[in-house]
């Protein structure tokens, strides 16, 4: 057991069969824009987005902010997808401030 352990586990010896000399680090490959994976939760931020301003849903315009957030948290390629960001989140507030300041939705009435 002693022996094991001074050697090292036959690493450290003469018996690595790989060469330091041809060792080189790591670098990922070049992705084009168009080869980025689809930015979902963007894409679902658009749509409850929408959602939120066309049928007056307060928790879809709610929803739409929290996918934002984690659309700019995962942020890949930056111009494409500050653009698509932006405008849901344009939606999305516009969905909050016609809900919450605007009239009140038709055949909602309070006593």
């Amino acid at each position: 057991m002693k022996e094991a352990a001074s050697s090292g586990g036959g690493s450290a010896g003469g018996s690595d069969p790989r060469m330091a000399s041809t060792a080189r680090p790591y670098t990922p490959p070049k992705l084009s824009p168009q080869d980025l994976p689809i930015d979902y939760a963007g894409f679902l931020a658009v749509v409850f987005g929408v959602v939120g301003v066309m049928l007056r849903y307060k928790v879809c315009s709610w929803i739409a902010i929290i996918f934002c957030a984690q659309s700019l948290a995962n942020m890949k390629n930056f111009e494409n997808d500050l653009k698509q960001l932006s405008m849901a989140f344009m939606f999305a507030v516009m969905g909050l401030v016609t809900n919450y300041l605007g009239p009140p939705r038709p055949g909602s009435t309070k006593r």
